[in-house]
């Protein structure tokens, strides 16, 4: 499988950095620096990802391109 696009930005909300991978549905993960963020979006998606064949989903491609 290809490497998702990984976004993270700062939430004031949250008063952290949020990471997500748009192509896998719900997958985001919270860290109080973007480089924790990042790891706990690496777990998430290994967990969506064992989630998603042990239900017997698809694995969709990466496609996500941020409009620039």
């Amino acid at each position: 499988m290809k490497d998702d696009r990984i976004n993270i930005f700062y939430s004031n909300e949250d008063e952290g950095y949020i990471a997500d991978i748009p192509d896998l549905k719900y997958c985001s993960a919270f860290g109080e620096t973007p480089e924790l963020a990042l790891q706990e979006v690496q777990i998430a998606k290994i967990a969506w990802l064992e989630a998603a064949k042990t239900a017997g989903k698809p694995i969709p491609e990466p496609k996500y391109r941020p409009a620039i």
